[in-house]
């Protein structure tokens, strides 16, 4: 790539001005010396006007304490000079840029983003008037709540909030507020219907409670805002219509919590970020995927079911480098500029991992391999953030976020992808799409350590569990209990936890207080390696004695002779009670990688065919080679099959559009704008050729007579999150520029933006006709704007840096206001250049 050839030179420099650790042999320039002189300069005055003082009043015999009044009056007067800087900063700028800043603060305050941005996103101001109708009764339910159910758990979970009690709970005037809520419905089985809300609530909360005397704890005031998932299921032909509801939080939602009384050290700094994560976590515990709220609304509603329902599928991340990441640490005071040690945090809902750390790398390389079992595609996202790792605070260098319902929709990714919120820094991912099948037969063994099969449990409830040791002990000597060990013993009911484990993977459920009759109800899945060794292990425990309550082993082996693959059933519990079970549903399913589909080789488009000889002409003529039609990439063809998209027009499935209608048209009718436009057909020289406009065309261009290529685009609307993607996937049989093939990218531009910020490439592919890019551009703009506009592309050849011809080997306009981008476009488009003969006709004069 040409950046990367540029980039270079300076890097070898900087790895002789650090002393060659690169082994580089380029000595300093003069300029490069004279800097490092007076930088050394700056520092070497500052560090004497801090000293000398010091040094004068000890040699003038004064008291110190003359230096540190000094020095407390420069550090408020520069305190108080910031200040006054940033008030008239802050000011000058509102004026510079008024209108911005008040749209800016709008949106903050009114709350709008989600229905303004999305056109398919309701503003429900009729439902925000119920909640506040209804919001003093949710207080009362919410008190009761509170005192009835989660008092006494409080009491019973440590001896030492035996006194614990709520002394006030009000949960205030202002009502929680729904900001914009999506309906799916063709998207979806016709027996559900599914909302998403996008909820902010800022509420003033006042909530006291007595710890134990005089230790007191409370809440005023409270911030939630996340996007919550409704699910009305299933739809039935009686009242009350719905069978059941299911809530949940597809991602983490953010809090932020005003505590009172003895909690107010948790508003410091230090224990703030902990302690309203750890509530985040327990949220996330209870209503974050694959967690989730059901409410069933009729007897014949299986409550397993809603409350853990069969994942979608299994995404395999494969973590394997990135490039270019913002350098954090820093050496000598800030004057030399290092590296940064870089980690990765993968998650997905509630689920991640920490990647391994590259000491003193910008290039790094993990090359590691994560697994994350998806529950909703599309809606969960794949949260990548990076970080420099360092001795007291790690530094952010960047995030990611990616829909793991495109995974499943292409099958498979390989790429690159921009960091956000940096200005420099790509992660290169492979992500890979796995279905859950019931079939044996698909079963292989797994390569490289990774799962060959996914065990979902449903954990129901235990019923006759034994009080404590004591009573196992008694039945395994007896059989059970002897008469004068049930009249003289009196032990409560035992608290108990289960764990699963298979091998290391260990999972636990939540605990349940006093019951020899305990009710988990929780859902869990663990990645399986070979299911003909390996087992399902269940432990019931007592949590604070860690005593042993009863125990199942579950062969894995055998579930693959029970129909479906399942078994739901009471099974009886070891080392326990006489009568002592538990009640679980264990579903296996065996992981089956999907493959985008055949490669297919996509016919010219017609006035192609019609200028058959030409283009063979143009193409195989002298001075250059032939070549084949080259393959569509992976992920250009799943989405090219999925949308139906065939030579035959007839065939065109739900979400294409036949390809005459958005392929873009001849050279001599193509223009970049309309007759309204701001820009006339004779500025297309300067902004699209990014040279000057006097520039002309190579002379093998100009005597150039065939076609100049093809360009394979897929082009989609990502709704869930605003946001354009545009795949350029591949060049067939582009223009020889020289014997050796061509060295191409190529360069988009979102019209009317054609600023050198706003231009987007891709990197160079070397001596190839037909080169394969694979490369994912993304913009942030609605859709009712993108409708408006244009999408510039043009293929560039990269060895004409030198010359003052212009390097354009072909280009092509897609409009689109003629596309559906909502279901998504893919096709092969013809390379054209229209100001060839303009610039045929200067070279002739």
């Amino acid at each position: 790539m040409a950046s990367d050839g540029q980039m270079k030179p300076s890097g070898a420099a900087e790895g002789a001005v650090l002393g060659g650790s690169h082994g580089s042999t380029e000595t300093l320039s003069s300029s490069a010396v004279n800097r490092l002189l007076m930088e050394f300069l700056i520092y070497f005055g500052r560090a004497m006007f801090v000293l000398y003082p010091v040094y004068l009043t000890g040699y003038l015999g004064l008291s110190v304490s003359w230096v540190l009044l000094c020095m407390m009056m420069v550090t408020w007067w520069k305190k108080n000079r910031q200040w006054k800087d940033a008030r008239i900063g802050t000011a000058i700028d509102f004026v510079d840029n008024e209108t911005q800043v008040v749209h800016k603060e709008l949106q903050g305050a009114l709350q709008m983003a989600s229905w303004v941005h999305f056109s398919d996103v309701e503003k429900v101001d009729w439902v925000n008037k119920v909640l506040e109708q209804a919001w003093p009764f949710f207080g009362m339910y919410m008190e009761k709540l509170l005192k009835e159910k989660i008092e006494p758990a409080v009491r019973l979970s440590n001896s030492a909030l035996k006194t614990f009690k709520f002394t006030k709970v009000h949960f205030g005037h202002i009502p929680l507020r729904i900001t914009g809520m999506r309906a799916y419905t063709h998207e979806v089985d016709q027996r559900e219907v599914i909302l998403d809300l996008n909820i902010c609530y800022d509420g003033d909360v006042d909530i006291d409670a007595l710890v134990k005397e005089p230790i007191t704890a409370g809440v005023k005031g409270l911030k939630l805002k996340g996007m919550m998932r409704v699910i009305l299921e299933p739809l039935i032909g009686e009242a009350p219509l719905v069978g059941g509801v299911t809530l949940f939080f597809i991602r983490r939602p953010t809090l932020e919590i005003n505590w009172t009384g003895m909690t107010n050290v948790l508003d410091s700094p230090a224990f703030s970020s902990l302690s309203e994560g750890t509530i985040v976590d327990i949220i996330a515990s209870l209503m974050v995927l694959p967690n989730r709220m059901c409410v069933p609304l009729i007897d014949q509603v299986k409550v397993d079911q809603m409350r853990f329902p069969l994942p979608r599928g299994v995404v395999r991340v494969h973590l394997l480098e990135a490039r270019d990441l913002v350098a954090k640490d820093t050496y000598m005071m800030g004057l030399v500029k290092g590296k940064s040690d870089p980690y990765t945090i993968l998650r997905v809902g509630n689920r991640h991992f920490k990647s391994k750390t590259i000491k003193e790398n910008l290039h790094p390389r993990w090359n590691e391999v994560y697994e994350f079992v998806v529950h909703e595609a599309p809606g969960q996202e794949l949260e990548l953030d990076l970080f420099d790792e360092d001795t007291d605070k790690d530094d952010f260098i960047g995030r990611y976020r990616l829909d793991l319902g495109e995974v499943k929709r292409e099958k498979e990714i390989d790429q690159w992808f921009p960091l956000d919120d940096v200005p420099n820094g790509e992660v290169h991912l492979k992500l890979q799409w796995f279905s859950l099948q019931t079939n044996p037969a698909l079963l292989m063994e797994s390569e490289g350590g990774f799962a060959c099969a996914m065990l979902a449990v449903y954990l129901d409830n235990a019923s006759n569990l034994p009080r404590d040791s004591s009573e196992i002990t008694e039945h395994q000597k007896h059989g059970k209990h002897s008469k004068e060990a049930r009249l003289t013993k009196k032990t409560a009911c035992p608290n108990s936890l289960v764990e699963l484990s298979i091998d290391k993977d260990v999972q636990k459920s939540k605990i349940v207080f006093s019951s020899k009759d305990p009710v988990w109800e929780e859902g869990f899945t663990f990645f399986v390696h070979d299911i003909k060794t390996q087992q399902l292990i269940v432990q019931i425990k007592e949590p604070q004695k860690k005593t042993v309550l009863g125990v199942l082993n579950l062969p894995l082996s055998r579930l693959l002779n029970v129909s479906n693959m399942a078994i739901d059933q009471r099974f009886p519990l070891e080392r326990s009670g006489a009568n002592s079970q538990i009640k679980l549903k264990a579903t296996l399913r065996i992981l089956t990688l999907e493959k985008p589909p055949p490669k297919t080789v996509l016919k010219p488009p017609p006035d192609v065919r019609h200028r058959g000889p030409q283009t063979n002409q143009g193409v195989n003529g002298p001075g250059s080679t032939p070549s084949a039609a080259v393959p569509v990439p992976p992920a250009a063809q799943a989405a090219g099959l999925q949308n139906g998209l065939h030579d035959n027009p007839s065939s065109h499935g739900r979400g294409s559009l036949p390809s005459e209608t958005w392929r873009s048209p001849p050279p001599s009718h193509m223009r970049r704008f309309d007759s309204h436009s701001l820009l006339s057909d004779n500025s297309i020289a300067s902004s699209r050729f990014d040279l000057t406009e006097g520039a002309s065309f190579p002379e093998a261009i100009r005597r150039h007579q065939g076609s100049f290529g093809e360009i394979h685009l897929t082009v989609r609307y990502a709704t869930l999150r605003n946001k354009l993607v545009v795949m350029v996937d591949a060049c067939r049989n582009l223009f020889p520029c020289s014997e050796n093939g061509t060295d191409s990218y190529v360069r988009l531009y979102l019209l009317p933006e054609q600023s050198w910020i706003h231009r987007k490439k891709t990197h160079v592919k070397k001596r190839s006709l037909n080169p394969v890019f694979n490369e994912k551009f993304e913009y942030d703009v609605s859709l009712e704007e993108v409708k408006t506009r244009k999408l510039d592309v043009s293929v560039k050849n990269n060895k004409m840096l030198h010359t003052r011809e212009r390097k354009d080997i072909g280009m092509v306009m897609v409009d689109f206001a003629q596309l559906d981008l909502t279901k998504g476009v893919t096709d092969w488009f013809e390379l054209t250049l229209p100001g060839l003969k303009n610039s045929a006709s200067r070279a002739e004069l």
